[in-house]
């Protein structure tokens, strides 16, 4: 198993920038049983996964300084570099329905775009299904995985959270560059990210709860107000096929209610979003 992060790295980032003991101290409950801190992982979500059989019923958040074999949607790689960016996963026990485990990651997007906003004043908005973006451009993603059975989901939900902090444009890949952009690029200003990824936790920690507790509406209602994608034309890719039309709104479980062209409706459930401006 990787070796906890003990020292801040190569010194492209401040002393004190990740640490478990600093992330800890600025959360709100105990709710987050474990909260770890490596240093190269090849991924936070497999390494969260083979450390829920170690603490079970515990909900764990690990953070790495870098991932060799970072997780992006549909199968594609989460390019991760050492010293800059915030790398999480979290373990969640639940028994949430499977046809609702998208609550729990408009949750997690919910609770990443609040704490931007709050942190870096920016406009963090949530593109369809779970991008994190600023002026046109993708400065995080989440990416949700779960073990099912018996009409429920079987306790384990890890959701992987990928935030640009301190990421220099020249960091990103040319092809990436025009649609890539990370908090510092944004504002000008180096961010501290254990303080960031504690601020995560607790917005996480709230929505979450409160789903639980008032069910999915009022998660819905502020998932909408952060939304970039509705009331836009935007173009779907389901592998390879491609629609055209009028993001109408979200239905009760997070799936996109795509207007066509002929004033047919279509209920998206998963694909490739383009927002047509």
């Amino acid at each position: 198993m990787p070796s906890e992060l003990k020292y801040p790295g190569d010194g492209h980032i401040k002393s004190g920038d990740l640490s478990s003991e600093n992330i800890t101290a600025n959360l709100l409950s105990d709710f987050w049983r474990k909260v770890i801190c490596y240093g190269a992982v090849n991924s936070t979500n497999t390494l969260a996964v083979d450390l829920s059989l170690k603490y079970p019923e515990s909900e764990i958040a690990i953070i790495a300084d870098s991932q060799v074999k970072g997780k992006g949607r549909l199968g594609r790689a989460w390019v991760s570099p050492p010293g800059c960016n915030i790398y999480m996963s979290v373990v969640l026990h639940t028994e949430i329905a499977p046809e609702d485990a998208t609550l729990l990651t408009i949750s997690a997007a919910v609770a990443c775009a609040s704490a931007l906003r709050n942190k870096c004043g920016l406009d963090v908005s949530i593109k369809w299904p779970n991008d994190l973006m600023v002026c046109n451009r993708k400065i995080g993603g989440i990416l949700t995985e779960l073990k099912s059975g018996h009409g429920r989901i079987n306790k384990l939900v890890v959701i992987g959270i990928g935030v640009n902090v301190n990421s220099r444009l020249t960091d990103f890949a040319e092809e990436l560059r025009s649609r890539a952009t990370s908090l510092k690029e944004e504002t000008g200003k180096y961010f501290e990210r254990s303080g960031m990824i504690a601020d995560i936790l607790n917005e996480l920690e709230k929505w979450y709860k409160k789903l639980l507790s008032e069910g999915r509406f009022p998660l819905l209602k502020e998932w909408r107000r952060l939304s970039s994608t509705l009331g836009n034309k935007v173009r779907v890719t389901m592998g390879t096929d491609i629609f055209s039309g009028f993001a109408e709104d979200f239905d009760e479980q997070g799936r996109l209610i795509l207007k066509l062209a002929t004033g047919a409706k279509m209920i998206v459930s998963a694909g490739d979003l383009t927002e047509l401006r």
